[in-house]
């Protein structure tokens, strides 16, 4: 059987209600989120093993997030407790031209202070098919990033596939290191790289070209030449997968995504996404669902494709991180049934 370990950072989210701005609201919704733990979430509602791997301090907030995640049914037996305090982030959700906006509180957390060695990284793979990371875990400190580093050459070692979501996030990057600087031996060890064109370019230094998301548009042709690049910087990645987002306002987006396997373009279909509820975590939707994806449909890359776009389609529905949806209802919506009827 498949198992999928993920690693990174998970967090309390703390939300105005509604499109209400920060000064406005005199209440603020919690839940729980981040990268990987998003990925672990979507991937256990699909019935895949996964382990999502972090270190929390020993408080009752973290135990009610590890409470939570193995409600879903993630492994959290290798998660390392230690520190003085869990990640937050406040978000602003926006609407029509005005930008949803993201604060972060997570300096000196519990995973920004972890060290090399800590992860007994030998143990914690062992079994395991598939290790995910994403590019906001190396931006949290120099620690988490040679941790992180620690557990892509192990699984290198294992023979383990390795995929990353490029994810680059601006407001991280403040302990004295690049993303430029640090992305690339990590991606070195990766066979399978999410990204858009921001990702691409600073992270890797690759820059796309004629592509503009503000037009509302986002053209996949564009994206080969990106994935090309990709390919021949590092040459362990065997597929590169770049979501498309065009951005025609806060609550109107098109949403796809294209996949270059080094010798064909495949396309997904162009989703119109109206009456956004939440989009945070579509990427992380995104990734797990391609790795559902090629985990279940093996080389069909089309049809993995074509999963991961309709599944990530579906989180722009639901409050929250996390992408509360079943295989049937991705596949219902890969059908063309997107007419939302009440099912009785």
């Amino acid at each position: 059987m498949n198992k999928v370990i993920t690693f990174g950072e998970v967090m309390l989210r703390l939300a105005t209600p509604g499109f209400k701005r920060f000064g406005q609201s005199d209440t603020l919704s919690a839940v729980y989120g981040g990268g990987e733990a998003n990925v672990a979430v979507s991937l256990a509602n699909y019935g895949i093993p996964v382990s999502f791997v972090t270190r929390l301090p020993d408080n009752d907030i973290a135990k009610a997030c590890i409470r939570e995640l193995r409600g879903f049914g993630v492994d959290t037996g290798d998660i390392l407790f230690g520190g003085e305090r869990m990640g937050l982030y406040f978000l602003e959700t926006g609407a029509v031209s005005r930008a949803s906006k993201v604060i972060y509180d997570r300096a000196y957390s519990s995973i920004a202070q972890i060290r090399s060695g800590m992860i007994d990284w030998g143990n914690v793979l062992k079994g395991a098919t598939w290790f995910h990371w994403t590019g906001i875990t190396p931006a949290i400190s120099q620690g988490a990033a040679d941790v992180c580093l620690d557990g892509i050459k192990m699984a290198n070692t294992k023979g383990i596939l390795v995929s990353c979501d490029l994810n680059f996030r601006k407001n991280l990057w403040k302990y004295g290191k690049s993303a430029a600087e640090i992305m690339p031996d990590l991606v070195s060890g990766c066979d399978i790289v999410l990204g858009n064109e921001e990702d691409a370019e600073k992270t890797l230094g690759i820059k796309p070209l004629g592509i503009d998301v503000t037009s509302g548009k986002a053209e996949s042709e564009a994206y080969r030449s990106v994935s090309q690049q990709i390919m021949k910087k590092f040459p362990r990645c065997k597929k590169v997968i770049t979501t498309l987002r065009g951005s025609i306002n806060a609550n109107h987006n098109t949403w796809s995504g294209v996949l270059w396997d080094g010798k064909k373009l495949f396309k997904a279909p162009i989703y119109q996404v109206t009456h956004i509820v939440d989009r945070i975590g579509a990427g992380d939707s995104f990734m797990a669902g391609l790795i559902y994806g090629f985990l279940t449909y093996g080389q069909d890359s089309q049809k993995a494709l074509n999963f991961a776009v309709a599944a990530s389609c579906l989180k722009h529905t639901v409050y929250g991180d996390y992408n509360r949806v079943t295989v049937s209802e991705v596949e219902k919506l890969m059908k063309g049934d997107a007419s939302g009827r009440v099912t009785r």
